[in-house]
């Protein structure tokens, strides 16, 4: 569910070293490499236009070195700089983004299929991957009635608040799910947002019997979800959900939503196993 759009505070980036330097297969991390990608995925997620001040608290990063990441990031537009001085992401990070999109072999089977379920529901439905923690949105169709609340392609929210995030981490163990997100506490994006890992565990014990996900105003006041995963991959890594506003969100329209979307995950996961996609 990508409804909700930013203003909360940034949270300082952490950069993890590659795990178990030296030991035996593991990978060691390039620095500049590391810092470069956080500088972007910081500016990608910010509400507004950061300035080096700012940059520099988030990061810790030492000055020097921010200051040449920054100027080589602006010559080969991979950030912008606003005419007050702070740093916004650029348009070459746009064209990998689409790059990503127009090469993934599964993208190309889910729009039509989104817009069957947006028409059948006349709810918003998206598409969405699983990355580590986080769930990444791949596609949208917008709600047949234009006032209600839009998303957009790319936004990346916390697994652990979103319906589509829940069907998937509902996909591996309690194990598993604790490596990917920690215990908690977690970042409350609503009053709603689940706290940690023991909340989360409870849900995704129900989940499981279910076959569904569903969220309400964990990520988005006034808005409800449910997901279901598409099964073409084991454990699932994609998600389709339907946003819905909290009033019409009654037993019956949910029933017929989860039912819609489980005849549409199962239409897809055919399509992609019939052109040999894994």
């Amino acid at each position: 569910m990508a409804e909700a759009e930013g203003g909360s505070v940034m949270a300082p980036v952490e950069v993890q070293s590659g795990p178990g330097v030296g030991a035996s297969g593991d990978v060691k991390l390039v620095k500049s490499a590391e810092r470069t990608i956080a500088i972007l995925e910081l500016l990608a997620g910010a509400p507004q236009p950061l300035t080096t001040a700012e940059i520099f608290k988030l990061t810790g990063y030492p000055r020097s070195s921010l200051h040449w990441l920054l100027l080589t990031l602006l010559e080969r537009n991979w950030i912008e700089q606003t005419p007050e001085g702070g740093y916004r992401i650029g348009t070459h990070a746009l064209l990998c983004g689409t790059a990503y999109l127009d090469r993934d072999p599964v993208m190309e089977h889910v729009s039509a299929v989104l817009e069957k379920v947006r028409n059948a529901t006349t709810f918003t439905t998206h598409y969405a991957r699983l990355d580590r923690s986080d769930v990444i949105y791949l596609a949208t169709r917008q709600a047949v009635d234009r006032r209600r609340l839009s998303s957009r392609v790319g936004r990346k929210l916390p697994a652990q608040v979103t319906a589509l995030g829940k069907a998937m981490l509902a996909e591996y163990t309690d194990v598993e799910v604790r490596q990917r997100i920690g215990d908690g506490p977690y970042a409350q994006l609503t009053p709603n947002s689940v706290p940690d890992f023991g909340a989360l565990q409870r849900e995704l014990a129900d989940f499981r019997k279910t076959g569904h996900s569903i969220e309400w105003e964990q990520n988005t006041v006034g808005l409800c979800c449910v997901s279901v995963v598409v099964p073409y991959r084991i454990p699932g890594t994609d998600a389709m959900s339907c946003s819905i506003p909290k009033e019409l969100a009654t037993e019956e329209v949910l029933r017929k939503t989860v039912a819609t979307l489980e005849a549409a995950a199962a239409e897809l996961a055919r399509t992609l196993r019939a052109a040999g996609i894994r």
